[in-house]
């Protein structure tokens, strides 16, 4: 990981995790209805992630937000499961084991926080993030779990913690 460190979100980082995101996210041609894209929480990531259970975390790395990830209860659905979210990077980021850690370390709080799956969605043609999820023990599943209202990322996987 080199001079990057990952921290939890501070108030500050608010307007520079919501442009990492999505600049990601237009670099990808993601639709900006029923993604991330869209979400109100982007731009109140550090108050959105005070609830109980969850924790957002961001790349630094000179002073600057190069990416980030959370965990939080997966939305609308009954079951002990929380959602690996908003995890994405800038391109000076990748390929680096950055997200190889940060997964790690949102997979230690969800088991500290007791739940029992981690789901997760995401666009088709983000193929290194599946492959990075899949190595790191994530399953492809036949459909979405719960709503979190990204109808339009048909790709779901889940791990058992």
């Amino acid at each position: 990981m080199d001079t990057a460190i990952i921290r939890p979100i501070e108030k500050k980082d608010n307007p520079h995790i919501a442009w990492v995101i999505r600049s990601v996210l237009e670099d990808f041609g993601v639709p900006k209805v029923g993604t991330a894209y869209a979400d109100t929480a982007l731009d109140c990531m550090f108050e959105t992630y005070q609830k109980e259970r969850s924790e957002y975390f961001v790349v630094e790395e000179n002073g600057t937000i190069i990416g980030g990830g959370g965990i939080a209860q997966l939305d609308n659905y009954d079951g002990n499961v929380c959602e690996l979210q908003k995890m994405y990077y800038l391109p000076v980021a990748r390929g680096r084991g950055i997200g190889t850690t940060m997964i790690k370390r949102c997979l230690v709080k969800a088991r500290e926080f007791g739940f029992e799956k981690c789901y997760l969605e995401t666009m088709p043609y983000m193929e290194a993030a599946q492959k990075l999820y899949a190595r790191n023990g994530f399953e492809y599943i036949d459909g979405p779990m719960g709503d979190t209202g990204h109808y339009s990322c048909p790709v779901h996987m889940l791990l058992t913690l």
